[in-house]
């Protein structure tokens, strides 16, 4: 594999930023040294920013495109390679693609397992080399539902299972405590009457009744089983949070309250909050805006959750929030690396993964001049 040296960068390390050079070689990052020089050969990055790629935790992008439309299911080869080349794209080199686990397949809302299908359609993809990036699982398990210990079942620990979040929607609790919230999305998205809507409620609230304890049960021993970082989901009082701790968790994704941030901090379990929620000032659902938890430092690691190109521009405008671009971008880095347990990347250090990505600001915007893996150029 041949070398490549980013030379005269502005080089966001771990804990500053300095203007020097990276070079990649082997797959793994070479060398850092620190200089305005451009040696011969080298790529001139004329001060723009080099950091290590962004590492995606949650991402629902890849059933974005697999369903472009309500009723279009499409081609998922296709929609596969697409998702992958939209990520390598806007500086993504390391993804853990959510998919959903737990269908409720009776009643008129009902929703049908998928994510075998998906996960061995991908994994396949991702062995004859069609893809540009890391791909990993985050499998989120739906707690209100059906079928949920039979599909966690499929996985096993060879599936690069890498994340299992505790989800569960139960209306009228953690991310749909206000149940207009709800009503106004599901009713939109379904085009159902208001009767349709309560029978609905009703539904799921008898399934979490029924199966609730059960299957969350199941889902911190399949987590276990995989090899798997469990995660909580919409935790909203401290004693949510104190039930995840019981349950091992270690990341928290999107806490609805600071309350909640709060108590997942005493107890070690890093906070994720969505870059949407950052860059458009609050929460879609009404919950704490991720604004408030940068600035009370209760935020430790972004995701784009349903934007890609979210990711880069959120660990921007931490950097710039908290007058510390290298902190910003830890949140979208190394902080992510870390809680994923996967010590190879997220950071700009020789021996690491030659992951690597070259920014421009245009405007303020933050864009993407460059994706490297493995020091390979993929965008």
């Amino acid at each position: 594999m041949s070398e490549t040296v980013l030379a005269n960068a502005t080089l966001v390390l771990p804990d500053e930023n300095v203007r020097g050079a990276v070079r990649l070689e082997g797959g793994r990052i070479a060398a850092v040294d620190h200089g305005g020089g451009v040696p011969a050969g080298a790529i001139d990055c004329a001060g723009d920013m080099v950091m290590p790629g962004l590492i995606e935790l949650h991402t629902d992008n890849l059933e974005r495109h697999i369903q472009p439309r309500p009723v279009v299911d499409w081609p998922h080869a296709s929609a596969i390679i697409a998702h992958d080349a939209e990520l390598a794209g806007v500086g993504i080199t390391t993804v853990f693609d959510a998919l959903r686990v737990g269908s409720i397949p009776t009643g008129k809302a009902r929703y049908q397992a998928y994510a075998r299908q998906l996960a061995s359609e991908l994994l396949d993809l991702r062995a004859k080399a069609a893809l540009r990036i890391s791909h990993y699982l985050h499998l989120r398990a739906e707690i209100c539902s059906e079928t949920l210990t039979e599909e966690m079942a499929d996985f096993g620990p060879e599936d690069r299972v890498g994340i299992v979040s505790l989800m569960d929607h139960t209306p009228g609790q953690r991310q749909f405590r206000d149940v207009s919230k709800l009503k106004a999305y599901v009713m939109g998205k379904n085009n159902f009457s208001e009767a349709d809507f309560i029978e609905h409620v009703a539904n799921l609230r008898e399934l979490r009744d029924r199966n609730g304890p059960a299957h969350e049960h199941a889902a911190v021993a399949e987590a276990q089983r995989y090899g798997a970082i469990l995660a909580s989901h919409d935790d909203t009082t401290a004693e949510h949070v104190a039930v995840s701790a019981g349950h091992g968790v270690g990341l928290a994704e999107f806490p609805t309250t600071v309350e909640a941030a709060e108590a997942c901090h005493a107890h070690g379990i890093a906070v994720m909050m969505g870059a949407p929620n950052l860059i458009r000032g609050g929460s879609h659902s009404g919950n704490v805006a991720a604004s408030a938890l940068a600035e009370r430092d209760l935020l430790d690691i972004v995701s784009s959750d349903y934007v890609p190109g979210a990711l880069l521009m959120a660990g921007v405008m931490l950097g710039d929030l908290w007058d510390d671009m290298a902190r910003g971008i830890a949140t979208v880095t190394r902080a992510p690396a870390e809680a994923a347990h996967l010590p190879d990347r997220g950071r700009l250090e020789p021996g690491a993964r030659a992951d690597v990505i070259r920014v421009v600001r245009i405007d303020g915007a933050p864009v993407v001049r460059g994706t490297w893996v493995q020091g390979r150029r993929v965008a």
